[in-house]
C-alpha cells in the first residue's frame, strides 16, 4: 500500500506577521536600530549569566540541606534577587524580539495602513504605561532605604531592574510608533536594515 506524497505546510507562515516586519528588531538579519540590537544581545547574555547564578544558588541550598542537613542562609535571598532581575530583563528582551503573547488575528487580516494604525495605538498605550511605571519606580526608589536581611544589599539594587526594563520597553515602543507612522504615510516603502537610520 502506498501513501500519497503530501507536503507539510510551512508552519513559519502561521507565526510570522508580514505587517509587523518594519517594526521588528532582529539581531541576525540586522533589522532595527543598532543600539536596540546591541542591548538585546547584551540582555540575552545577562539573562544566561543570571540563570546560571540562580541555578547555582538554588542548587547550593538544596545540596546543603540534603547532604549536610544545613542550608546556606543567603542562598534564598540571592535567588530571589536574581529571579527578579531575570524576570525584568527577560521581559525587556522578549519585547524587543516580539516574543510576548499576542492575539494578532485581526491585524493579519487588515491592509497595511490599517494594521499600522493599530500598531501605533498599541505602542502609544505601551509608552504611556511604561511612563507610569518609570515614574512609580522612581518614587519607590526615592523612598526605599531598607536593605535585605541577610546579604545587606540595598533594595534599590533590585528595584532598579524594574525601571531599566520599563525604560527600554518605552524606548522600543516609541521607535515602533514612529515606524508605524512612517508606514501609515507610505505603506509600500520598506525601511532599511537600521530601521530608517
Amino acid at each position: 500500500m502506498t501513501t500519497p506524497d503530501t507536503q507539510l505546510p510551512d508552519t513559519a507562515s502561521f507565526f510570522e506577521d508580514p505587517q509587523r516586519q518594519p517594526l521588528e528588531i532582529d539581531t541576525e538579519q540586522r533589522r532595527g536600530p543598532v543600539v536596540f540590537r546591541w542591548l538585546t544581545l547584551a540582555m540575552e547574555h545577562v539573562i544566561a549569566a543570571l540563570l546560571v547564578a540562580l541555578i547555582v544558588s538554588v542548587s547550593a541550598n538544596v545540596v546543603g540541606r540534603a547532604l549536610f542537613n544545613n542550608s546556606v542562609p543567603w542562598a534564598d535571598e540571592l535567588a530571589r534577587m536574581l529571579f527578579i532581575w531575570l524576570i525584568f530583563i527577560g521581559a525587556a528582551a522578549a519585547f524587543a524580539r516580539y516574543e510576548h503573547i499576542a492575539v494578532d488575528i485581526l491585524v493579519r487580516r487588515l491592509k497595511p495602513r490599517a494594521a499600522h494604525m493599530l500598531y501605533l495605538l498599541q505602542h502609544i498605550i505601551i509608552t504611556v504605561l511604561m511612563g507610569v511605571i518609570i515614574w512609580g519606580g522612581f518614587i519607590v526608589m526615592s523612598r526605599a532605604t531598607s536593605r535585605t536581611a541577610i546579604l545587606n544589599v540595598p533594595w534599590n539594587l533590585v528595584n532598579v531592574s524594574f525601571v531599566l526594563c520599563a525604560c527600554f520597553i518605552a524606548a522600543v515602543a516609541i521607535w515602533r510608533a514612529w515606524q508605524s507612522i512612517q508606514q501609515i504615510r507610505s505603506p509600500h516603502v520598506t525601511p532599511n536594515a537600521d530601521g530608517g537610520r
